[in-house]
């Protein structure tokens, strides 16, 4: 019998307020979808995964997640639709015709466990349709006009539904066949096999087994994490320092971005004073030394590199020795030009580099009042500090 796993993981992240799309941010210390997929990885059940993402994001995930976390089962990445339905969908037009289990699984409900899996998929054989959920705990009332209760409905049978969700390869196809043609959207995918009348068969699953859509869960997601590890959390500071001369015929690039100006800043890189600054303090909250450690100025290959592809090192260096960032601060020091216009640039090119949402980002401009090499216009000098946790 061959099983496969459809895993949707098209979200945006707008519900969360983030920059990143949900299934990308880090949950101690690797990505909520890498947290997912592991679980199905080494599912000894799951012959093959198709995951589904945004159509821009494919190679994307297949250089930084499939390739580098050894997810071999993951033999196509598909190009999602605007909802959840047509991304799955996508994928179920991908499943070979061989395929007696088709198991759908949302991609950010990284608490799955294998035996979670394996049920589902042991009762699909004989009960074509079959879902994780958990019995409602609390009382539902079902309301009318101006929110006036209309009746309290009895709870013994009332379940909240969760994934994964096994069916039979041909029930499923058949159900979203009809959907389609109906032009009928379900909230998910055992809706649509209702709908075509095969009973769906409710087995429990666990109050663990969130998913990941508000701040709120993420909340939750890394609380759970911690309880199951049973560690304690861990969070500590680092600082960082950079200053740079401007001198003639040079470019001045601050946070990755081109500020117009008639000088630029002196430097073996690119001489992104920001972008060292914060790389100094990501690497001292680590304890992992500083940017001239890791990239000497004697060696050819930085030479006028952009300092953002330093700072997506460092992210991974910060990540390898099992820190995740939880904010940066940065003051830019100078008197000339204006940097504040700028901001929301610097910001966004430093949280897209990093994986991180723009509000964990903060940066700053000051004048040195006329003081000091600052104050002369000779250069500029650059503070930052960065908080990572473990734990």
């Amino acid at each position: 019998m061959k099983t496969i796993a459809i895993i949707p993981a098209g979200g945006s992240g707008k519900r969360l307020k983030t920059d990143i799309a949900k299934q990308y941010l880090l949950l101690d210390s690797f990505p909520v979808i890498v947290h997912t997929l592991r679980v199905f990885q080494q599912a000894v059940v799951i012959d093959e995964i198709i995951l589904v993402v945004p159509e821009n994001d494919i190679k994307f995930v297949s250089e930084e997640f499939i390739k580098k976390y050894d997810l071999t089962k993951v033999t196509k990445i598909i190009a999602g639709g605007s909802e959840r339905q047509d991304s799955v969908r996508n994928g179920l037009a991908a499943v070979d015709d061989n395929c007696d289990i088709v198991l759908v699984h949302d991609g950010v409900r990284p608490f799955v466990t294998e035996k979670m899996i394996n049920e589902v998929i042991a009762a699909a054989k004989t009960e074509q349709v079959v879902s994780i959920g958990v019995k409602a705990k609390d009382t539902v009332k079902e309301t009318g006009d101006n929110d006036l209760v209309l009746k309290t409905i009895l709870r013994n049978n009332l379940w909240l539904t969760q994934t994964p969700q096994a069916f039979q390869f041909a029930v499923l196809q058949k159900a979203y066949d009809v959907a389609y043609r109906d032009n009928y959207y379900g909230t998910d995918d055992a809706s649509l096999v209702e709908r075509i009348g095969i009973k769906v068969k409710m087995i429990a699953g666990s109050n663990d087994n969130i998913k990941i859509t508000t701040p709120e869960d993420l909340l939750m997601a890394s609380a759970l994490l911690k309880s199951k590890s049973g560690c304690e959390m861990q969070t500590r500071v680092g600082y960082g320092y950079d200053s740079h001369r401007f001198v003639a015929g040079r470019k001045l690039i601050l946070g990755g971005v081109e500020i117009p100006f008639d000088k630029g800043l002196q430097g073996h890189s690119d001489a992104d004073a920001l972008i060292h600054a914060i790389c100094d303090a990501l690497l001292g909250a680590a304890g992992a030394g500083d940017i001239g450690r890791h990239f000497p100025d004697t060696d050819p290959r930085y030479k006028d590199i952009s300092s953002l592809l330093l700072l997506s090192r460092v992210g991974e260096i910060i990540a390898a020795k099992g820190f995740t960032i939880n904010n940066i601060d940065a003051t830019i020091i100078l008197e000339k030009p204006k940097v504040a216009p700028f901001a929301e640039q610097i910001i966004a090119h430093i949280a897209d580099t990093l994986h991180l949402a723009a509000a964990d980002i903060n940066i700053k401009a000051k004048t040195n009042e006329g003081m000091g090499f600052v104050g002369r216009g000779e250069g500029i000098a650059v503070v930052a500090v960065a908080t990572v946790n473990k734990g």
